[in-house]
């Protein structure tokens, strides 16, 4: 459209009051054809998108946008306004960059003392001056590179402004991509039309060139600065703390990053950090609960878990998490009360089964114990803590025919559990299936040889059928990776004084 208007010669016949039809000369090359194709054609994507989101706009929360929740229309205004000259700054000097601005990161002006209204003033100056040269300069070149470059500045932003609708965020790099470039062409014909007027003749080619590499050179140093950020998730969290130190989201990242590394101590003071920062932090809450859970501080667990789900009550992953904690302080029926509530807000949820199912094992509830984990390995049929517990129960019950049955249909999904090798392995060898009982010992010796547990049981199988020398080996074996285990040293101590028994018979 800029290509093919001349807009101060529109602008200036329609002041002029000319005739449409003088109008209707400045457009060349079917100019209104393709408008009307442009139009239509984002029309359609507009109506796609309209359809992919449900016909209906997505919904934020305060903390994702907070002025746009404000209740007074000027303060909104006023700080949409603001977020505009914090995007203009980022495109000028690109150094405050971080990966998410939402809660808290960016305070709303909520008064006309605070100085920071200063910015916005400044931005539209700037802004007028720049359309007024676009539209009333003399000079055709400099009104049509202008022009382009504020359409390419203003128009990809518009979306992302809150005129038309609520956006999910305050500040976003992501839609200044378009943006950068009217704001390049613009800077560079600044410097080029500066080092104009001072040599006092037009400016070349070469100015240009020259203006543009520098700006190009600036942001590559820039890009390759910030890229260095992007390497690694821990650096990528922590450069965010000097730009965003009130941002809850920030704090909650660097923690969570901690946890996964191993760093709990660390990660407890980042999520304390964040729930302070933002006292309704739900994830936070939860997740620092979950360590606090590992280290054995149940009841401070407790005390936020029980917090997040009062603050959302939908919160299914609180509410199961609840339930461990609670069944760890044994409270069983409030537990239980709490793993049915992550079940109802969240339907299919094997995790919340399993420990469900934990917790009728600890009651002695044997049979609903089964179908919760039975639950759990429809829902996720390859859960293999919920088949192992199966297997297990049913060997301490007695029922070996059925743990056997189950055991095999564990192993048609994870042919390669050693876990369920094992337990499949007990049972086979208390029903005196030594051969078959065997074989599974020593596949899941081969998936994972370094299991004290597994050369025990195996050395206790080669015991009673006899074949005392393997069950020493084997003994020994369990013995080295772990002295301490239970009961290996009483059944080798056995063993050594019935190898001697027959060395005395043999002699």
């Amino acid at each position: 459209m800029v290509c093919n208007l001349n807009i101060y010669e529109l602008a200036h016949r329609l002041l002029s009051r000319r005739k449409s039809a003088d109008v209707s000369d400045l457009f060349t090359g079917g100019l209104l054809m393709r408008l009307a194709l442009l139009f239509l054609g984002g029309s359609f994507l507009l109506y796609a998108r309209w359809r992919i989101m449900g016909t209906g706009p997505p919904s934020f929360t305060e903390v994702d946008n907070p002025a746009s929740f404000a209740e007074n229309v000027i303060l909104r205004i006023v700080n949409y306004n603001y977020y505009y000259s914090l995007n203009a700054w980022l495109l000028l000097c690109p150094w405050w960059l971080c990966f998410d601005w939402s809660m808290g990161c960016v305070p709303l002006i909520k008064s006309a003392t605070d100085w920071r209204i200063v910015w916005p003033l400044l931005l539209w100056c700037c802004l007028m001056g720049l359309v007024y040269q676009a539209l009333c300069s003399q000079d055709s070149n400099k009104r049509r590179t202008l022009t382009f470059g504020l359409v390419l500045l203003v128009i990809p932003f518009l979306p992302a402004s809150n005129l038309f609708f609520r956006v999910g965020f305050v500040i976003a790099e992501r839609v200044l991509y378009i943006s950068s470039a009217g704001y390049c062409l613009i800077l560079a014909y600044t410097v080029g039309y500066c080092s104009c007027n001072w040599k006092k003749h037009k400016v070349s080619d070469h100015n240009s060139l020259a203006a543009t590499l520098t700006l190009l050179c600036v942001n590559v140093a820039r890009s390759a600065q910030r890229s260095q950020h992007w390497r690694s998730e821990q650096s990528l969290f922590t450069s965010a703390l000097s730009v965003c130190p009130l941002n809850a989201k920030v704090h909650y990242n660097v923690g969570k990053n901690l946890a996964d590394r191993g760093n709990q101590s660390a990660a407890i003071k980042y999520y304390r950090e964040a729930v302070r920062l933002h006292p309704k932090y739900v994830h936070a809450m939860n997740n620092l609960g979950n360590i606090l859970k590992e280290r054995n501080e149940l009841k401070e667990a407790e005390e936020l878990l029980s917090s997040a789900v009062h603050i959302q009550p939908d919160f299914a992953a609180a509410w199961m998490n609840l339930g461990i904690v609670q069944n760890s302080l044994k409270k069983f029926d409030e537990a239980e009360q709490s793993y049915w509530n992550a079940i109802r807000f969240r339907k299919k949820y094997p995790d919340c089964y399993y420990n469900l199912g934990r917790l009728y094992a600890d009651l002695n509830r044997s049979i609903d114990a089964l179908n919760t984990w039975r639950n759990a390995t429809m829902l996720k049929p390859d859960h293999s803590l919920a088949w192992n517990n199966m297997v297990i129960l049913l060997d301490n019950t007695g029922n070996l025919a059925q743990a056997e049955l189950i055991g095999k249909e564990a192993l048609k999904i994870l042919p390669k559990d050693h876990t369920i090798m094992f337990s499949l392995a007990n049972v086979l060898g208390k029903q005196e299936k030594y051969k078959e009982s065997e074989g599974f010992f020593l596949n899941a010796l081969k998936i994972n040889p370094n299991v004290a547990s597994c050369h025990g049981n195996l050395a206790v199988l080669y015991h009673r059928w006899g074949k005392l020398d393997l069950a020493k080996r084997h003994y020994e074996l369990s013995l080295r990776l772990d002295p301490s285990a239970p009961g290996t040293k009483e059944n080798y101590n056995m063993l050594k004084r019935k190898l001697k028994q027959r060395q005395r018979t043999v002699g």
